[in-house]
This record gives structure tokens, sequence and C-alpha cells, in this order.
């Protein structure tokens, strides 16, 4: 593998560090096998057992909010479709919910003591299952679910066999902390940002890509990436066709539900994008330089929602809608839930400010309300697959 140093990447390399055992152990591995695709160096800063960002020790929460921990109405009209999932199906017991990357449990906790007590006859068919790789979040999750009971079961993807599944496979940002591959345009070609290892801090150096699944990612989308300009840089996400790989085969009838923080591919891809979309989030700030706190930073990309519905249809997800969540949660009853707010007791003012204030967040178009919400299916008939969802309605 031949490499070179990239052009700027427009990263600070004084870096302030403060998980020193990850860091070192990262570091030793690369003095030990050389350089490593940024999709390993996101790996192990992410998810490496008792270091890692989603490893740690302590519930995460202080470096970003999600739309579940802003306010409980968020899980209650996630809900509502669901419960509409089920009914289109012919309400089948039982009835399979998979939440995938549950995080600290707190939309597991709403979504399932709104269902309890709303939709009685769900929830005596509901087999509410969680797949979740960090130990650490498990353990959060389980205290905070424990008066569910049996109700709740953790799973991995080897103990679900295939085609098993009848009911809705679900997450919400997940795909975005999937390690990605970053890339760099150089000379008409495609190159691959690799991580280094060099006088005490991480560096970035070009290579050959490290495997031809980058060059026919944007080929699959008709991208002709390698007229783009010297300097262009990107994401290719090459973990999510491996977890739609596993849906697909896992699910025998109903939905996959993906809500998430991205773009078509056209817009993703698009020249003028020419830095990508990897960020580093800390303290409810954001950061361009993915070394500058490893492990203790979240990182994420944009997902290309694009490629989640083509290859999920080449896989037999068929896709059934595709919205921004602001129009999803105000089709499923959102607006109502904030006009009743007026009716409170004036002696809830701070209570009803704060509500009003969570409920705003979740349709703000330039937050949580611009993410993408897709819709995919497999198993259903024709009548099934033509029913109008609620979340899914035309604006009017």
């Amino acid at each position: 593998m031949s490499l070179s140093l990239p052009q700027p990447l427009g990263l600070s390399l004084l870096h302030l560090q403060t998980n020193q055992p990850l860091r070192d152990l990262i570091a030793s591995r690369i003095r030990a096998q050389g350089p490593v695709t940024f999709a390993q160096f996101m790996e192990w800063a992410l998810y490496e057992p008792g270091l890692g960002y989603y490893e740690r020790d302590y519930p995460i929460g202080p470096d970003y909010l999600t739309a579940p921990q802003l306010a409980p109405d968020f899980a209650h009209l996630l809900a509502e479709q669901i419960c509409q999932f089920w009914q289109v199906l012919g309400s089948p017991s039982p009835f399979a919910v998979i939440e995938m990357g549950a995080g600290s449990g707190c939309l597991a906790e709403d979504w399932l003591a709104y269902v309890r007590s709303a939709y009685p006859a769900l929830w005596q068919a509901l087999e509410y299952g969680i797949l979740e790789r960090s130990a650490s979040l498990r353990r959060l999750q389980q205290e905070r679910l424990a008066g569910f009971g049996e109700k709740v079961r953790w799973l991995t993807w080897e103990e679900i066999p295939e085609e098993a599944v009848t009911g809705c496979f679900f997450s919400n940002e997940l795909v975005d902390a999937f390690p990605v591959h970053r890339v760099q345009v150089q000379g008409g070609s495609l190159r691959e940002i690799y991580v280094d290892w060099a006088e005490g801090r991480f560096q970035e150096v070009l290579g050959d890509p490290s495997t031809p699944a980058l060059e026919a990612y944007f080929a699959r989308l008709g991208i002709a990436i390698t007229t783009y300009p010297s300097g262009y840089q990107t994401e290719v996400n090459l973990k999510a066709l491996e977890w739609l790989q596993l849906l697909a085969r896992k699910l025998r009838r109903g939905y996959v539900l993906t809500i998430d923080y991205g773009y078509p591919a056209q817009r993703y891809y698009s020249p003028q994008r020419s830095q990508g979309t990897l960020l580093a989030y800390r303290r409810h700030g954001t950061s361009a330089d993915p070394y500058g706190w490893v492990g203790c930073q979240d990182l994420t990309a944009h997902v290309d929602f694009t490629t989640l519905e083509q290859v999920g249809e080449s896989l037999g997800l068929k896709r059934l809608g595709f919205t921004q969540q602001s129009c999803f949660l105000v089709n499923l009853g959102l607006a109502e839930r904030l006009a009743a707010l007026s009716q409170e007791g004036a002696e809830e003012v701070g209570q009803v400010l704060r509500r009003r204030f969570a409920l705003q967040a979740l349709l703000d178009p330039l937050g949580l309300g611009s993410f993408g919400v897709l819709l995919q299916a497999k198993g259903l008939s024709e009548a099934e697959s033509a029913q109008l969802l609620r979340g899914f309605a035309e604006p009017s």
C-alpha cells in the first residue's frame, strides 16, 4: 500500500488527551501494524471494551441531547406509529419491536410505559427486544427498565433466527455512529485516509483504498467522485450495508424504521460539501477534530439515505416512505399536544414552558426537526403496503 501525506484537513494536531489508556492502546496497535483506516480508528475510539466512548461506566448525555431526552412525547408519538404498524399487519401475537442502539434506555422506558397504558391489546402481544453492543449501556438499560420484567429482552444478532421477526426494527441516531471510511480525491484518483502515529500524535496519511467496496459505493450511486477537485473529502459508511443485510435476513414480515440526521446522496456528495460531514461532539459543542479527546467525545457522520434505500431494495426491503422528523411528529399529533398546553393550569406555568420548549425543539428545522425518517418493509401484501401510514401522510 502506497502512503502519502494528504492535503491539509483543517484539523489541529496539538491534541489535548484525557483518555490516556485508550490513546496509548491505539498508538501501540498502529506502531505494531502500521497505519489503519479511519473506520478502524473510529471503531476503537467509540467501542473499545472498557475504554471507548460508548463503553464508559457512566451514562451518556452530557455531550449532546437526543429527541427522547427532551420530552417523553417523542416516544409516545413513535408508539402511535408502531401501533398502526401492528394493526396493518393484522394485530399478530407475538409482535416484536426491536430497538437497535437504545442508549440510556430513556426512549424504551417512555415507549413501554405509554403502550402499557394506552394500548393494552398491543401490550399483551408485545415482545420488546433491545440490540445493544455496549456492555456499559446494557447495564444502564437493564437497571432503568427492570420494572418491565420479562416484557423486555436483550438480544444479539446471533440469537435471532433467520426470518424469525414479525414486527418492527427501529433505531434513533444509530447509523450515524457506525464507523466510517474517509476518502479523498487526489489527481483524478480515489484515495483513502489512514490514521498513523508519529512524533507523539495521530497523523493522517493517504493510501490506496482498503477495499474495492469504496469505489463500488460511488459507482452504485452514479456519482463520478474521481472527477471532483483534488482535496475533496467525504465518508463512506460500509457498516450500514452490513447492518441492512442483517435486518433483511432476520425480518420475516414487518417494518424497518430509521430516524437519523443525513441527506440524499446527491446532497451528501455534492462537490460543494468538500470536507464531508464527520463531527466530534463534546459538552454540547462540535469539532472537526476526531483526535482531540479520543474516547471522551462522540464521533458521527451523516447518513446517506439514498444508499439505505437502494441497497435495502436489493435485499427485499421495500421503501414505503421518507420524510423529515418534524412532518413525521406533526402527522402523529405533536401539534395537538402543543395546542393542549395552553389549557394547562396557571400554577403549572414553569412546567408548561419547559415542555413547550422541548416540543418546539423536536420541530426545529435547523436541528432535530430536520432529521430524516425512512420506512422500509418486507413481506407485506400489496394491500398492506398501500395502507396510508399516519407519520408519512402528505402535509395538508
